[in-house]
């Protein structure tokens, strides 16, 4: 095994196995009522990792003991989620699958005197359960006896009983310092169909008794949970001890918490259900499917985990370094394109200029019309079209090259160009020189405006001897800037993502406000795009690096808005915008 630093979960995993404890069994135990995000993100690459780092096993295992909020698509949603992460797991069960079994444990409880039934509403039981510095106050039915108990959780099961009539509690101390010790619930009754098994059961487990045994029933040797669920560890083994089962054992790590992201799930659940976004796979959304749509790859997002660590204590992880995550792996596989998403025409005056003869450019120089283009199109293309060869990824030399066709009429940038421009811009500018991406040095010579006095085109020349990279005549210029081809360019959509929120904590609300008063009215910008002729045979989720702009990748709804739509992933770090600050 490779030297490597070890978070503290690890030294305990070695610790465990060094002391003869055998093959390690982890489990994620997500509760489907929802998408998975982020969050869930660093946890499956904790459970499923350190089974593989360790050579043991790790069960999925839903925790699905709440009908009212479960649903098979969050089922179905979450394996799709750990599978696209390049995971998959030893066993998959269901907290439902031992619905007898902890059935029958809590008979146990009842017949040890450890349990009982109580009459009490939710609101009552509430209400006496006391504060941090004063005791609780024990149930009027705290007292009945066995039998008693017995036969009213058999009715229970029965279904005699309607929603809230009754509850199970476990018997233990109404003055304990640990208020999860004050008599939890064990069981309510909800008489409410179950995914799995429909109509049979109308009394649902609680996490707490629950979760402990199920991984009990696994042989679950550590149970790894986020930090809130460190005061539920004395229950957890409480129940264990008092059952006589194997001993699972549960650590807990800091959950993740990002900037200018929400990760409660009821909350998320709420901008899908008010359609402040399009669904749990919106690009916006921190979901593991949303980010899937946005670009994010697998591969990112592990590196993203292992990058935040596993530590004890609760912090604030910068959107930034899940940024830098993201882009550190399209860097090396995304292939380069180029697009225009603010364009301004460029003529190149003197491109016809030797049509039909050899240049020293970087591609053949003839009437060359694109591939796919039908007869009755042959007229739009009459003209000089030179194919220019430009690198797939400077990355990966086996990418190779594609061409791409360059014409008299070009579109560039819009902010690519300033008439009057500042220090430190090397872009192009009146009589200024400017490079076209893998191919010529082209020079502006007149500004053309419309009648309101809008800049409307840009009319230059270009150096044929310039076209190898080098100048003819020695000449240097710093600038560098993509363009397509206006007969040639694929119009289609591009959808400028940035974060949902406008605040880097979107729960730390003043008086009167609520998170949803923190979103961002700028999250979503959809801009018409030009890209070169390639684009649009691009798979649907393919990423690409538009060069200069950002990585993208192809949308879904390309199909439905009978155009090429292109999610932007992030943004590539921008030089001149820093020296704009």
């Amino acid at each position: 095994m490779e030297e490597r630093n070890l978070n503290f979960i690890e030294e305990i995993v070695e610790g465990y196995i060094a002391a003869g404890g055998g093959e390690i069994q982890t489990r994620f135990p997500p509760e489907p009522n929802g998408y998975l995000h982020i969050g869930h993100a660093k946890s499956i690459c904790l459970n499923f990792g350190l089974a593989q780092r360790y050579g043991g096993r790790c069960n999925l295992r839903f925790d699905d003991t709440n009908p009212v909020k479960e649903d098979v698509e969050y089922v179905d949603s979450i394996k799709a989620d750990i599978r696209w992460l390049g995971f998959d797991w030893a066993l998959e069960r269901y907290a439902s699958d031992y619905f007898e079994q902890l059935y029958d444990w809590a008979v146990e409880l009842i017949r040890k005197g450890k349990a009982y039934v109580d009459d009490q509403t939710q609101e009552q039981i509430r209400a006496t359960r006391g504060t941090v510095t004063e005791p609780g106050v024990n149930s009027p039915w705290r007292e009945r006896g066995v039998e008693e108990n017995l036969d009213l959780f058999a009715r229970m099961r029965a279904g005699e009983f309607a929603d809230g009539a009754k509850v199970l509690r476990a018997r233990i101390d109404m003055g304990h310092a640990n208020m999860m010790f004050r008599d939890p619930i064990l069981y309510r009754i909800l008489h409410t169909s179950h995914h799995r098994t429909e109509d049979k059961w109308c009394i649902y487990p609680m996490y707490d008794f629950a979760h402990g045994q199920s991984d009990s029933i696994e042989r679950i040797t550590h149970s790894i949970c986020t930090l809130e669920f460190a005061v539920h560890r004395p229950l957890y083994d409480w129940f264990i001890e008092e059952l006589g089962i194997f001993p699972s054992h549960q650590y807990e790590f800091a959950r993740l918490n990002l900037t200018y992201t929400m990760m409660s799930k009821r909350k998320l659940l709420q901008l899908v259900q008010q359609g402040v976004v399009g669904g749990w796979d919106d690009p916006r959304m921190p979901t593991i499917s949303g980010m899937r749509r946005r670009g994010y790859t697998p591969a990112s997002i592990r590196a993203f985990a292992e990058r935040v660590g596993v530590a004890r204590r609760d912090n604030v992880i910068d959107l930034g370094l899940l940024e830098f995550s993201v882009r550190e792996d399209l860097n090396r596989v995304a292939q380069r394109r180029m697009a225009v998403v603010n364009p301004l025409k460029v003529v190149i005056v003197n491109f016809e200029e030797g049509f039909g003869g050899a240049a020293a450019g970087s591609g053949d120089v003839a009437n060359v019309v694109p591939r796919g283009t039908s007869e009755g199109e042959v007229a739009e293309y009459e003209g000089r079209t030179e194919m220019v060869s430009c690198v797939n990824n400077p990355e990966d030399e086996s990418a190779g090259v594609r061409e791409v066709p360059l014409t008299r009429e070009i579109y560039i940038e819009r902010t690519d160009f300033m008439e009057e421009p500042p220090k430190g811009f090397h872009r192009l500018r009146p009589g200024g020189e400017v490079r076209l991406r893998y191919a010529y040095l082209i020079k502006c010579e007149e500004v053309v405006r419309d009648e309101a006095g809008e800049i409307v085109e840009l009319r230059c020349t270009y150096d044929p001897a310039s076209g190898s990279g080098g100048s003819s005549d020695g000449r240097r210029v710093k600038g560098v800037i993509h363009w397509v081809s206006a007969a040639h360019a694929v119009e289609g959509e591009a959808r400028l993502y940035s974060t949902l929120f406008s605040k880097e904590n979107p729960d730390d609300c003043g008086e009167g406000e609520t998170f949803l008063d923190h979103l961002n009215p700028e999250s979503l910008v959809v801009s018409k795009i030009f890209m070169e002729p390639s684009l649009a045979s691009a798979a649907v989720g393919e990423a690409f690096q538009f060069e200069r702009i950002g990585y993208f990748c192809k949308d879904g709804d390309s199909v439905s808005a009978g155009r090429p739509v292109f999610n932007r992933t992030v943004t590539l770090k921008d030089s001149w915008a820093k020296v704009q600050k």
